[in-house]
């Protein structure tokens, strides 16, 4: 059995989830979330203990992976549309600079002219300063996407750093052409 699809998925206090069929739908403080599980796995509600409940009729290897993965992808939405998920950037380098005008993420980071990425409309995204970017929301897979596009840009390199980073990642550093 699967140690994840086992445990039964706790429903946080002022969050509300139906079942309809395959679809999962969560509403939070946070906003609004719903999920077509596979057809090998079953999911249900139980009320009283205020849970949800996912198991499966097979014992194939499809039936057993889509366990774990559907209770887990519902964890995510019953915490996401509670709290909600952030992810910090960094941009290091001379010169190197982000901003948000209207709904798009302007960078300056060592190109010719500036990188423009769109903002979906379901996150939120700040600078708090021109180093700094915040990305908001509470799809856990919406705002880990966005902060890989944006970290895309431009990578940390392993010479000097310049790059956009996740906060708080480490990047080796490199010796140089002079480390004989």
């Amino acid at each position: 059995m699967s140690r994840i699809g086992q445990k039964a998925v706790e429903i946080l206090d002022g969050v509300k989830v139906a079942v309809s069929g395959r679809v999962v739908s969560v509403e939070g403080p946070q906003g609004k979330l719903s999920y077509e599980h596979r057809a090998e796995v079953e999911v249900a509600v139980d009320e009283a203990g205020k849970a949800v409940n996912v198991t499966r009729g097979r014992n194939d290897r499809f039936s057993r992976a889509y366990h774990g993965l559907t209770r887990a992808l519902i964890n995510n939405m019953v915490i996401g549309v509670k709290n909600g998920y952030e992810k910090r950037l960094e941009i290091h380098g001379v010169g190197y600079v982000g901003s948000v005008q209207g709904n798009q993420l302007s960078l300056r980071v060592g190109f010719a002219n500036e990188i423009k990425k769109n903002i979906p409309s379901e996150l939120d995204v700040t600078c708090p300063d021109q180093t700094h970017i915040v990305v908001k929301g509470c799809d856990k897979q919406k705002v880990g996407a966005f902060a890989s596009e944006v970290r895309a840009v431009r990578k940390p390199e392993p010479y000097k750093g310049k790059g956009i980073r996740y906060q708080g990642e480490y990047v080796k550093i490199k010796p140089g052409k002079a480390a004989t």
